[in-house]
């Protein structure tokens, strides 16, 4: 089925290095779905493992994927990204719409996998816009750069009265946490005290209390960057909810690629 898309399309290195990125409205047409399940099954089975009705090709191009998304996972916490966890609830339901069952749905390599490709696509529009529409590697304007008006998902650093509070609370299960007094600080305390913490009847109610501390994440045209994924561009390009100010993005983006002059506010 030939379905109508906008595409982020990049050719990375082996070390998940942009090379080159290319946005556009394109056709595209699927040979093959997995689901986040099947595509887990060959990530864990690696190169040896054999499939039924997955050809070689289709499960090398699914670990290719898996090590470019890993990287790029990698690098996004070493920039001081929050490794917040939250367990996904599913209520199973029998053939009449009545729930029978409520269990929770882990995520996995493969969900991690789709999620990276997504932040890569948000990130590169936003700074694709941002910064000009300038290409990759192409050299920066003379002066300053003109500032087009687009949509961006931005969110501030956690409150720190906030943290106060988390402090008192982690410390009647023995935690502590260091200095906080920016934003590097505490995304690097905050991964720590959920590392420790992690497999303890107390967990849920620690990673609970630290996402209270969070600035609630928000649209602005005002390019404030996101703290909590560690990036100084997003937006949504990308998103599994399709909201209003996402087909902004859209158009907006669709606008500037053909050479428009910048919307007003």
């Amino acid at each position: 089925e030939e379905k109508l898309t906008f595409s982020a399309v990049f050719e990375l290195t082996p070390l998940a290095r942009i090379v080159s990125q290319w946005f556009g409205k394109t056709v595209i047409k699927s040979d093959y779905r997995f689901a986040y399940e099947d595509a887990q099954q060959v990530i864990e089975a690696g190169a040896k493992g054999v499939h039924e009705g997955v050809s070689e090709e289709l499960k090398d191009a699914v670990l290719v994927l898996h090590g470019l998304a890993s990287k790029l996972r990698k690098k996004r916490f070493a920039s001081g990204a929050i490794s917040f966890e939250r367990p996904e609830m599913k209520v199973e339901v029998d053939e009449k719409g009545r729930p029978v069952n409520v269990y929770q749905k882990v995520t996995k390599e493969a969900n991690w996998l789709v999620e990276e490709f997504m932040l890569l696509a948000n990130r590169s529009v936003a700074e694709f816009v941002a910064t000009g529409c300038k290409g990759i590697g192409d050299a920066p304007a003379k002066g300053r750069r003109p500032v087009k008006t687009f949509v961006y998902r931005v969110h501030d650093e956690p409150n720190q009265e906030k943290l106060e509070s988390l402090k008192l609370f982690i410390g009647n299960f023995g935690y502590k946490m260091g200095p906080t007094g920016n934003g590097k600080e505490i995304s690097k305390e905050l991964n720590d005290l959920f590392r420790k913490a992690k497999d303890t009847p107390e967990y849920n109610a620690i990673e609970l209390l630290s996402l209270r501390t969070m600035a609630k994440a928000r649209y602005d045209t005002d390019n404030l960057g996101h703290y909590g994924l560690a990036f100084k561009y997003y937006t949504h390009f990308t998103s599994p909810i399709r909201r209003y100010p996402d087909m902004l993005v859209h158009r907006l983006l669709a606008r500037y690629l053909e050479g428009g002059e910048s919307a007003k506010l």
